[in-house]
Order: structure tokens, then sequence, then C-alpha cells
């Protein structure tokens, strides 16, 4: 692009415009599982940048605090230069052009999962046409782990450390002691 041209002159999207291939990934993340990880870190091999979006206000009564939430999956995911996690409140779609990312991630971890997410994208797309939603499942060893099926399984005083990282376990631990 020449410099006479400016910024949206093709109108491209931002991301475009940078040269970098960004992603949303978006979720509760309550809490992150290994699943969760094993995505965020093959989308950092796909992309430059991954910005894992930690929703707010999801009409969910979460178990940890969203500052919680956050923590847990940077621990979680340990030292990534090209991660970033973040909260986020609102449309997803509006939250996505904020930060000027044009690709939305989402896993897909079972049939079951496609009807809804694909559900979702449309709405998405409907609302926002320049912005694409990607599909990535999980490994297979992740592909049963859920948030809501770890946090029953801790309550009940189960093992849930081939699910989640130690911090997440840890926390787990102590919530439901």
């Amino acid at each position: 692009m020449r410099a006479a041209d400016g910024p949206g002159a093709r109108g491209l999207h931002p991301s475009e415009e940078t040269g970098l291939r960004r992603v949303v990934y978006p979720g509760t993340f309550d809490p992150v599982t290994n699943g969760h990880t094993d995505l965020i870190l093959r989308a950092a091999r796909l992309f430059d940048r991954v910005i894992v979006a930690v929703a707010v206000d999801t009409g969910k009564t979460p178990l940890f605090s969203t500052e919680e939430r956050v923590a847990l999956i940077r621990e979680a995911l340990g030292p990534r230069e090209n991660v970033e996690v973040v909260p986020f409140q609102g449309l997803l779609v509006e939250f996505t052009r904020q930060v000027g990312v044009s690709v939305i991630m989402r896993g897909l971890r079972a049939v079951s999962d496609f009807e809804y997410e694909f559900q979702l994208a449309g709405m998405n797309r409907r609302m926002a046409p320049d912005i694409e939603t990607l599909f990535l499942t999980p490994a297979e060893t992740y592909s049963y782990i859920s948030s809501s099926l770890v946090r029953e399984i801790a309550r009940l005083g189960g093992d849930v450390s081939t699910f989640v990282a130690p911090a997440v376990q840890a926390a787990l631990k102590e919530r439901f002691g």
C-alpha cells in the first residue's frame, strides 16, 4: 500500500492494513480448561496475535469473577508474547471491531456444539458482515472437556487435574473445599 492511499483507502479491515493476522477467541472460561488452552496455543501458531476475550456479563452466574478468570487464563498459559487476555462487555462483534480484528475463533468439541455455534456465527455475520468466524476443534484428548463438567466434578470432590492447569485446580479446590 502506498502511503498516499491512507488507512482504509482500499476498504480493508484494520488488521489487513497492518498486515497482522489477528483473532479474537471469546468465552466465559469459567474455568479455563485444557481444551481452551489447547485452542489458544494452536491459534497462537496460526495468528500473529490472539486476543482471549473473557466475557464479563454473560447472563450466567460465574463461579469465578472476571478478574479471577483473566488471571487463571494467564497463569494456565504462562508467558506468551502473542497472546493477550482481556475482559470484554457487550456485543462480541462490537468488541472485535474496537480491537481492530476481523476474525472470531470458536471451538467445536462435538456435533452438539455445532448447531449453537452455527447460529451464533450467523447472527454475528448478520450484524457484522466484515467479521468472519473460524471454527477449530480441540485435540481429541480434550474433545469431551467442558467448564461446566469440570465445575461439577470439582464440586463433588473429584480429581480435575487432567482437565485443567494446576493453578485452576488449586482455585477450584479453594472454592469448593
